[in-house]
């Protein structure tokens, strides 16, 4: 992940008011850092690839493409009082919002102050040693990723043994206040919430989806009663309809961006999974030609030449008068 000159904590903002002038103001994207020095980016190939899937593949038939945004390991903002936390989700879905940043930029991050609006789901891929932060109250020992998968993700999972130090917590990064942009003044420095209760006490996203891509497990809770609730699901052919939305996600075996495996994507309400463009252009192209092998024996159970027929034709076509 690069990190962008004019939105790390080690720079102040390009153009400076007085303390007190911004203080008043509402926090925008443009006040607060996209990214956290020391915080780390994406972990790997699949990281990119299957958040990148699932914004392909989303076809709303309530909002168009331009009444929605989507956002993939993007800091969302969520605080007033400590306006420097924020969770990272590895995808997530807002609607009713513009696809640009008040029509017209594009998005640094998601401040939910700002935007009016939380988002409507949120999805998160298991990586090994946040099985138990994801799941909440719902983890169970067998969420845990095997620690034999490979031998790194071993060290990763128990933080240690020359990575971090021993005593080094599994929580997000909580920047020092000597690191924080002239234009935010925090209060004093505390842990903040978990995602759990990030997403279903504060935010209330109404949706919370869960995928491990080491087991293939999907796990899909919804809000009710300002609770989550775990949908069952299929263990056979595990799919989940999301009403609201009138959309539905599922785990789809398939090759996408050269590799072949379980994806989770999107499906229609006649349960058809959606397609990418490029696939449905794929799909266009092959029926185009089905149809012209189609045609070419037909004409040729008729005896009639192509080659033949085509010379005619071309003969007959009058020539430009110059």
């Amino acid at each position: 992940m690069q990190t962008s000159p004019h939105h790390t904590l080690q720079q102040s903002s390009a153009s400076q008011t007085s303390q007190s002038e911004k203080s008043a103001e509402p926090l925008t994207m443009y006040d607060l850092p996209s990214e956290f020095v020391g915080e780390p980016g994406l972990p790997d190939e699949y990281h990119d690839l299957q958040p990148e899937l699932l914004s392909a593949t989303l076809r709303l038939t309530q909002y168009t493409a331009q009444e929605r945004f989507t956002g993939t390991d993007m800091c969302l903002y969520y605080d007033d009082a400590h306006p420097l936390w924020h969770k990272r989700p590895d995808w997530f879905l807002a609607v009713g919002v513009p696809r640009l940043y008040k029509g017209s930029d594009l998005r640094l991050s998601y401040v939910v102050k700002d935007e009016g609006v939380a988002p409507s789901v949120i999805v998160e891929l298991l990586s090994p040693g946040t099985e138990q932060q994801d799941l909440g109250p719902f983890y169970r020992s067998s969420d845990r990723i095997d620690p034999a998968i490979p031998k790194r993700r071993e060290i990763d999972a128990d933080l240690g043994e020359g990575l971090l130090p021993k005593d080094t917590a599994l929580v997000d990064t909580v920047p020092q206040e000597d690191e924080f942009p002239t234009s935010v003044n925090p209060k004093a420095a505390m842990t903040p919430p978990s995602k759990w209760t990030v997403y279903e006490d504060i935010l209330k996203v109404p949706y919370y989806i869960t995928y491990s891509r080491y087991s293939d497990t999907l796990r899909c809770f919804q809000l009710s009663e300002s609770k989550y609730v775990e949908a069952e699901l299929d263990p056979d052919n595990p799919r989940f309809w999301l009403d609201a939305l009138q959309i539905g996600i599922g785990i789809w075996q398939g090759e996408y961006k050269g590799g072949t495996r379980s994806w989770l994507r999107w499906f229609d309400a006649n349960g058809q999974w959606i397609l990418t463009e490029a696939e449905s252009e794929r799909l266009r192209a092959d029926e185009e030609r089905r149809l012209r092998l189609e045609l070419l024996e037909q004409l040729k159970q008729k005896g009639i030449d192509i080659d033949t027929l085509w010379n005619n034709v071309s003969k007959a076509t009058p020539k430009p008068v110059c």
